[in-house]
């Protein structure tokens, strides 16, 4: 099954040389385990632009869609056996990035619901 893990950030929490160097550890052992499938940062939400084309409309207004202290500032893509496995990946990559990871199944998942 497949998981996302959403690393939570805020601007005063970006990271620093050593949870960079236990993030490229941690993304070792999932490449290394055969659970990686995707790993990347992401800008500041400042960097974002809001694409609406709903019924042709073409709006597109600079900025994030949400204006919160709190953001997703990367991600990891994972497959992992079931929940259980997953989550101890995810409090592994927590404690890895120092940062709030929040769990996520694709659809179809285990415990996954539309």
């Amino acid at each position: 099954m497949k998981y996302v893990l959403n690393v939570i950030d805020s601007e005063s929490g970006s990271g620093a040389g050593d949870e960079m160097a236990a993030i490229d550890a941690f993304n070792a052992r999932l490449q290394s385990a055969g659970q990686l499938i995707m790993a990347e940062g992401l800008s500041s939400p400042r960097a974002s632009t809001v694409v609406d084309n709903r019924g042709g409309a073409g709006l597109i207004t600079p900025g994030p869609l949400h204006d919160t202290e709190r953001y997703v500032s990367g991600f990891w893509i994972i497959e992992a056996p079931d929940r259980d496995a997953a989550l101890a990946l995810a409090a592994e990559g927590s404690r890895a990035c120092n940062r709030v990871v929040e769990l996520r199944p694709f659809y179809g998942g285990e415990g996954s619901a539309r």
